[in-house]
């Protein structure tokens, strides 16, 4: 390995390079004008793949944005590993709190800032180099490997779930490697093995059939917004725990072992209150920040609109309020059967005076990775080497849909090895990536393919 490891070390100066010319590309996908920008992106890590060499590399259209495929298959008897990434970005308003142009890449402090840095085309570069690596060292890999890149995920991946389930053979594989995670902390390795999934719902009061002078009719109508605010105020009790009837019925208790290992973060909540700007912090009582933000679900309004909210005064009650409500699930919690719930709670809960509409929005399943898999271990021991620290195994309170989606359909357990970090800004302005988890992160894959072939 060593040969491979100083290759990658003493080729950090062209990969930091060749990482620029990638975050030029804006490649948003959520935007129709950068549409022509999402292909030229596409065809760029299908080059880069083809480069590396990738024995098979094909572009493949969807309905919305491409999906580029990438294969080497010449380990027969070895494992098979499929590695997903994306190489869509966030919008970048508000472009002025940007420091510098988010597609035009910066070096500050052993950082590298632009848009998509962290997420997630730095860390989905990281296995295109050190596949790279084998071939210029020793010609070949320690086993298989296939790559799928998408360029949807900033957009919920509307047609990966369907390509993946029509391409079942194309994608078999016997791992998933994924790195669009973080670490705990700088210089720490860390696996994350469990996601909390969602359902995201809205919420629609409506009253009079018009807005209605406040004076004239204030007394005699209900109000929409006091209405919805009102209804918002009973989704929670005294001790921060939901109150949606049934809500915690499934919930997957967190094991003894697991409790230990959240103790060894050492989270101080003074420190991380401060770093919120926040006097204290908040939420379902009898447990741990780390096992609420983890291990725990929750409920959260996102955004409520209604009535006047321009400068100055008007003296309205509006005719309708609506909000958007999320709710966090952990293992074992079904996001269709909370959005049952949750539809036949609020209508419960809601006054005749009024008339509710609620929308299913999104919703994704949370995900669970055993710590005993083979592969699991072989990225534990690989990052270790790369970082010459012992890795440590952290939950993650956000959702990745997908991660569900490719252990349903290809019934393969997945990895997710993050190299970044959660104070990088991912979708915010000055979004960056450290450029020494970037090259420790291009050795830590490395180890993995030597690790997880034996």
């Amino acid at each position: 390995m060593e040969p491979i490891i100083q290759f990658i070390k003493n080729s950090q100066n062209q990969y930091v390079e060749e990482l620029k010319t990638f975050l030029r590309i804006p490649s948003i996908s959520t935007l129709n004008e950068n549409n022509e920008d999402m292909r030229h992106c596409a065809v760029f890590v299908a080059d880069k793949l083809k480069e590396a060499g990738m024995s098979r590399v094909e572009i493949f259209p969807t309905e919305g944005h491409p999906i580029v495929y990438g294969e080497w298959l010449g380990a027969p008897g070895k494992p098979t590993v499929l590695i997903y990434g994306h190489y869509d970005v966030q919008p970048v308003d508000p472009v002025e709190l940007w420091d510098s142009p988010p597609f035009d890449p910066v070096i500050k402090d052993d950082k590298i800032f632009a848009r998509g840095a962290t997420d997630d085309k730095g860390q989905m570069y990281i296995h295109i180099k050190s596949v790279e690596a084998y071939f210029k060292v020793k010609g070949s890999l320690p086993l298989n490997v296939k790559f799928i890149i998408e360029g949807e995920e900033e957009i919920g991946s509307e047609h990966l779930g369907g390509f993946i389930e029509q391409h079942k053979d194309l994608l078999k594989c016997d791992t998933i490697l994924i790195s669009d995670t973080a670490l705990y902390e700088a210089g720490l390795p860390t696996i994350t093995y469990g996601l909390r999934g969602l359902a995201y719902m809205e919420i629609e009061v409506t009253g009079p059939n018009k807005d209605l002078h406040s004076g004239s009719f204030g007394g005699a109508v209900a109000n929409p917004i006091n209405v919805l605010a009102g209804i918002i105020a009973k989704l929670h009790d005294k001790n921060g725990r939901v109150t949606i009837p049934n809500f915690y019925d499934d919930v997957l208790q967190i094991t003894k072992e697991e409790k230990q290992n959240f103790k060894a973060f050492n989270l101080s909540d003074k420190k991380y209150a401060k770093e919120l700007g926040v006097k204290e912090l908040a939420g379902e009582a009898k447990f741990t920040t780390l096992e609420r933000l983890w291990v725990r679900p929750t409920l959260d309004c996102n955004g409520i609109i209604g009535g006047f909210t321009g400068k100055g005064a008007k003296t309205v009650i509006a005719s309708k309020a609506s909000a958007k409500i999320s709710m966090r699930l952990v293992p074992n919690q079904d996001p269709k059967k909370i959005a049952k719930s949750f539809t036949k709670y609020i209508k419960s809960i809601t006054p005749n005076s009024v008339d509710v509409k609620i929308s299913d929005l999104h919703g994704a399943y949370p995900s669970l990775s055993p710590l005993t898999g083979k592969a699991m271990k072989a990225a534990a021991v690989s990052m270790q080497k790369a970082f010459g620290k012992k890795t440590v195994f952290m939950r993650e309170g956000g959702s990745i849909p997908i991660v569900t989606t490719f252990q349903k359909i290809l019934k393969a357990p997945s990895v997710l090895m993050g190299f970044g970090l959660n104070s990088e800004n991912l979708h915010s302005p000055n979004e960056h990536f450290s450029l020494i988890h970037f090259q420790l992160g291009i050795q830590s894959s490395a180890y993995f393919f030597e690790e997880y072939s034996k």
